[in-house]
């Protein structure tokens, strides 16, 4: 508590912090210098002298008091009741002598001390004050005398609370930009903490992109590798095998070695088109309809199986990603025919319609139940990849096939994924 001892003992005159020690000095000059102006001129005989002099030194003991306490300023009840005691004494000096409305100059400032709205009932009080001393030598028994008297009055009082008035507007203006700028810098550092937390927030997007990116690119990579090297492996091997067979032939066993060769070519090929992200080769020279006819005819010689090819609709230029995923399928299609149908002869329809792009291919091998069907070790992947791609572009992939009555493949994608812009 020591640290904390009030400025009133550090400095018993200083009224409010060392800001008004002139007015101070001012309030207990002005009440001798009027006490001698009434003495001397209004009464030489000294009749008042004592009264005035009690009535001024009570004045100056309340300002003493105040002075010395200058926190009771910050009481309105205090102040109160300090100010209506000022009033009255100063009432009583102006009605004896009107001089002492001098000293409402500086003692005046205490209406000013009161909170809002008894600030304006003070200032009023002072105003009136002033306004008697003013008139005091106005005869009142006459009525522009009367008429005078009261405007000075009214004068007097509208000037006192005009000043309170403006010095409340003042206050209040203050106290809201004091509040706006509180507020903006509160609105100032929820905004930077927001901005951390979105920093944060797109930091983990970001993370998040990332993964999903690589994610997707390791799904892109196998869908590729499948396509690419798995069906041309397959396709290797199954005629290496029809070559083994044909042993016994040598015109048989070079065509089946010849087509094994042309396979292990092409899969090189669409593998290093894979690996840098190109399109599949027969996309490059050639619209879908025409890559889904060369892989048809390629794939046919190589496995001696009729595949009639139809193109309905208008064809029109479609996304690269559109085709190459319509042409994946065909040729996945093909690859699980070739490998597990056992079938005679395929169909596989392109069809160009309004909203959207078809592909089927059926078959009429054996078939198989698609619910029943386990996925067996090291294989199943085609499907997948096949749908992956399909509705990767909000396409769709359906597989209809029952033991015995063949196999059909539909992969649709929508026209708003699928046509490429002019």
């Amino acid at each position: 508590m020591g640290s904390q001892a009030p400025e009133y003992r550090d400095n018993p005159w200083d009224l409010s912090g060392g800001r008004d020690r002139g007015l101070l000095v001012l309030r207990y000059a002005l009440l001798p210098f009027c006490l001698g102006l009434t003495e001397l001129w209004v009464h030489p005989s000294h009749r008042s002298l004592l009264i005035d002099a009690a009535l001024c030194a009570v004045i100056a003991v309340l300002i003493t008091v105040l002075a010395v306490r200058p926190d009771w300023q910050e009481r309105p009840a205090v102040m109160g009741c300090f100010f209506a005691c000022l009033a009255g004494l100063m009432a009583a000096l102006i009605v004896r002598d009107s001089l002492f409305g001098i000293s409402l100059l500086s003692i005046g400032s205490y209406a000013f001390r009161l909170p809002w709205p008894r600030r304006l009932l003070s200032a009023g009080t002072m105003g009136v004050l002033a306004g008697i001393s003013q008139v005091a030598g106005v005869p009142k028994d006459t009525v522009g005398g009367l008429a005078l008297s009261l405007t000075v009055i009214s004068v007097n009082t509208y000037v006192v609370c005009g000043l309170a008035w403006f010095i409340r507007h003042n206050t209040v203006k203050s106290e809201q930009r004091e509040h706006a700028l509180t507020a903006l810098a509160e609105a100032n550092r929820k905004l930077e903490t927001a901005l951390s937390e979105n920093a944060g927030l797109h930091q983990q997007l970001l993370t998040q992109a990332r993964e999903a990116g690589v994610l997707d690119e390791r799904q892109r990579m196998a869908r590729e590798i499948h396509d690419t090297l798995a069906q041309g492996l397959t396709g290797i091997v199954t005629q290496l095998q029809a070559a083994e067979h044909a042993a016994a032939d040598p015109a048989e066993w070079r065509r089946h070695f010849a087509a094994a060769t042309g396979l292990a070519r092409d899969s090189l090929t669409e593998a290093r088109r894979s690996v840098d992200a190109l399109r599949p080769e027969a996309l490059e020279t050639a619209r879908l309809s025409g890559a889904v006819t060369a892989v048809a005819k390629r794939w046919s010689a190589l496995h001696g199986i009729a595949v009639q090819v139809t193109t309905t609709g208008i064809e029109r230029p479609m996304t690269p990603a559109a085709e190459s995923a319509l042409l994946r399928a065909a040729q996945e299609a093909l690859a699980n025919v070739a490998k597990h149908a056992k079938a005679t002869r395929v169909g596989l329809t392109l069809s160009y319609m309004e909203n959207e792009v078809a592909l089927d291919v059926r078959d009429d091998g054996a078939g198989f139940d698609p619910a029943a069907a386990p996925a067996r070790a090291g294989g199943g992947f085609g499907l997948v990849a096949m749908r992956q791609r399909v509705e990767a572009l909000a396409g769709t992939l359906q597989v209809e096939s029952e033991p015995g009555e063949g196999t059909a493949i539909s992969a649709c994608v929508p026209a708003a994924a699928g046509w490429a812009s002019a």
